[in-house]
């Protein structure tokens, strides 16, 4: 539940990334959001008067520039060439790769029907992206996969570390920790021309910093660290379509009936992944 949450969130974060550029720069938008995130992140931190995790810092680090400016930058330069509904689509790709790096970071193992679910949902959503509006392979693909692996290795991460802290906490940590390069991107991104955006593009702005950066992470951190990273990401097969559906219903995007069978299929598969046995190997 915890994870479907986050997908929820997340599932808004292209939408309002393609609204958000009508104004602002794909940069901009990457750094401002980790910003507003930051900002979030220091407040809570101060008022509950949390201590440093100094043994985490490598990782907290580690975690926030592949989530905060990794994972943002690419897909944001992607938003410029795709629509939000095909990158929604190529990022269905991201619960397979989160279980490779599981695998190589996180000492999970899993049973054969779990691999074979997972790579089931990695075809289906595949294969509809190149039956939906006979989609190509573009540039802004090359970049969306770039975040694939940006992202799933920062999950990972954040994943391990909400075993030893809460799962805000860690968001949190890893958002100050890269505050240094994103302020100073944010600052040497900005133009004055940002200020001529309209209540939308506002609004979908602080949509990726306040949701996508943020509070979505609190409830998909430790549904990772609860459910196991490999199995919860699973979960994240769904995410395309939440994506599509946003994008129908902001952007005006049509869905069609073969959306919603392949959407059905990527369910039954993520309901039979979950029941696959995921064992985390303990030193």
């Amino acid at each position: 539940m915890l994870g479907g949450l986050g997908v929820l969130v997340f599932g808004g974060t292209l939408p309002a990334t393609r609204i958000a550029l009508g104004t602002f720069s794909s940069w901009f938008i990457t750094y401002g959001r980790a910003v507003v995130g930051t900002t979030c992140a220091v407040l809570i931190l101060l008022v509950l008067r949390r201590g440093f995790p100094r043994k985490h810092a490598g990782s907290l680090l580690a975690a926030g520039l592949l989530l905060a400016v990794g994972f943002p930058g690419f897909s944001s330069v992607a938003m410029q060439t795709v629509p939000a509904a095909h990158g929604g689509v190529v990022l269905g790709l991201l619960p397979l790769a989160t279980s490779i790096f599981a695998a190589l970071f996180a000492g999970e193992r899993r049973s054969p029907l779990f691999w074979i679910c997972g790579i089931v949902g990695a075809a289906l959503v595949v294969t509809f992206a190149a039956r939906d509006s006979h989609m190509s392979l573009a540039a802004g693909d090359l970049w969306l996969f770039a975040a694939i692996l940006s992202s799933s290795l920062g999950y990972v991460i954040s994943g391990r570390l909400s075993r030893a802290m809460p799962g805000w906490e860690v968001i949190c940590w890893a958002l100050v920790m890269s505050a240094p390069v994103t302020i100073a991107g944010a600052i040497w991104t900005w133009s004055p021309s940002f200020t001529d955006a309209t209540g939308v593009q506002f609004a979908a702005f602080a949509y990726l910093g306040f949701f996508s950066m943020f509070l979505g992470f609190f409830a998909w951190n430790v549904g990772l660290a609860l459910g196991g990273i490999a199995r919860v990401s699973q979960v994240q097969l769904l995410q395309p379509f939440v994506t599509i559906a946003i994008s129908a219903a902001l952007i005006g995007e049509h869905i069609s009936l073969e959306t919603v069978a392949f959407a059905a299929l990527v369910v039954g598969t993520v309901a039979v992944g979950r029941k696959a046995r995921v064992a985390v190997w303990r030193k």
